[in-house]
């Protein structure tokens, strides 16, 4: 995303290590390969043009072969519809679509025994 500072990626608030055991920080560099499928992303309507920081979001995830990308963005990133046009383009683009949830998605359910 020439031309726009590059954003700081960090865990919101709602993190806390204890919450989602197994899940490790991953610090990502954003290379010239995220940028361009940010910018697919943008081009192919997956993401809104004025939300280029979360098209950074998924394409750092998905260059990287991140498998899950945990995220509390419900209007440009993790909802039915744009998750389906998420996974076209990573298609369209020869990428592996990683799986996009939330942190209660990704919550194995509590046993009730």
């Amino acid at each position: 995303m020439r031309g726009h500072a590059r954003p700081t990626l960090r865990f919101g608030r709602a993190w806390h290590p204890n919450r989602l055991p197994g899940i490790t920080k991953v610090y990502l560099a954003v290379s010239q390969q995220a940028e361009d499928f940010a910018r697919a992303l943008v081009a192919g309507g997956a993401v809104p043009s004025t939300e280029p920081e979360d098209a950074l979001h998924i394409a750092l995830a998905v260059v990287n072969g991140i498998e899950y990308l945990v995220t509390w963005n419900f209007k440009h990133i993790a909802n039915a519809a744009m998750r389906s046009k998420i996974h076209g383009v990573c298609i369209a683009e020869g990428f592996d679509p990683c799986t996009i949830c939330t942190p209660e998605e990704l919550l194995e359910p509590e046993s009730d025994v």
